[in-house]
């Protein structure tokens, strides 16, 4: 299920669309900066059709060409990311309280995700420096010390104007991002966040329950050394829009979810074709994503959750290429 940066949604003129939208029950939406109209793709009667035609104004995709190789980052260095996990509206309980202010502020047990990401650096060679504080992302020269952002479960407006011309400029000068669970549940309202999610964002979840991920990339980093089918448990995000030209990592199997897969504000599902991580160049930058993550269980290392190691393959496999260890988006 890879897409090509050429690749782009069906765009028919006014007239013909309209001419063609006789008798069926099809949904169009009228662009009218550009006096055409562009068709959902999807699926009639199964899964959600996907409407609209999103453009960032940017090079996106999964053409290195898209990558701005500017000698920001020495590898002699070593290997350091930040960890941004600050809430400005619901928060994951596998957060645990937030944090206080500062770079690398104490953290209990109750910070699950914070001291499982800092314990996955440690173990694999890599500095995690972690925060809430949004100060921190203020300058692109700080931002510039890292070789990856990983914003986990963040939401809402996290980010302030600073912040955010700060994430764009770092972006822009080839650095790394990874977006895990409901970083799809932040920045709404900003198309450019927006499209380094992928051309995603969240949309709603039906109840936690366990399905199928299916691997359908065995040669990324991230997922070469996972089955082709897991059993895992999360929420199983709705995205609306869904995510394009970006390659396809994993899926979540939708008829193994025996609660159903519509959501809390009737997204019907995706169908055959679920999402639940993938990869992309985007702006000059690497932009490596999955919708997973809402389980503190995740970080289980004795076996008694199901999927927990291979989800943590899967992350740690997504920072590693994000940051420039290993190869990106294969």
């Amino acid at each position: 299920m890879t897409t090509t940066p050429g690749t782009r949604r069906r765009i028919r003129p006014l007239h013909a669309a309209l001419t063609g939208a006789v008798g069926t029950l099809g949904v169009t939406v009228v662009l009218i900066a550009t006096g055409t109209l562009s068709v959902a793709q999807g699926r009639v009667g199964q899964g959600a059709q996907e409407l609209g035609d999103p453009d960032y104004g940017v090079c996106r995709g999964v053409d290195t060409r898209c990558y701005h190789d500017w000698g920001n980052f020495d590898a002699s260095k070593g290997f350091k990311v930040l960890l941004y996990t600050r809430t400005a509206g619901p928060r994951h309980a596998n957060l645990g309280p937030a944090t206080a202010s500062g770079l690398n502020p104490p953290v209990t047990d109750a910070n699950v995700v914070q001291k499982a990401l800092l314990k996955m650096g440690a173990d694999n060679g890599f500095q995690v420096d972690h925060t809430e504080d949004v100060t921190q992302l203020a300058s692109p020269a700080t931002l510039f010390k890292y070789n990856a952002v990983i914003f986990y479960s963040t939401s809402r407006d996290t980010l302030d104007d600073a912040a955010q011309t700060s994430l764009r400029q770092y972006i822009r000068g080839g650095g790394g991002f990874v977006g895990i669970h409901n970083a799809f549940g932040t920045e709404y309202n900003w198309p450019w966040y927006e499209g380094l999610l992928g051309n995603a964002n969240f949309y709603d979840h039906g109840p936690e329950q366990s399905g199928t991920v299916r691997t359908v990339n065995h040669k990324d980093v991230s997922t070469k050394s996972l089955p082709s089918k897991w059993t895992f448990s999360d929420e199983w995000y709705n995205l609306v829009p869904a995510p394009t030209r970006v390659r396809v990592l994993a899926e979540v199997d939708e008829s193994t979810l025996v609660k159903g897969v519509t959501g809390n504000y009737k997204h019907p599902g995706h169908g055959e074709d679920h999402p639940v991580a993938w990869c992309q160049y985007y702006d000059g930058g690497r932009a490596w994503l999955t919708t997973l993550g809402h389980d503190a269980r995740d970080f289980s290392t004795d076996g008694s959750f199901a999927g927990a190691a291979e989800f943590q393959r899967l992350i740690l496999g997504g920072i590693k290429s994000a940051m420039g260890r290993t190869p990106f988006c294969k």
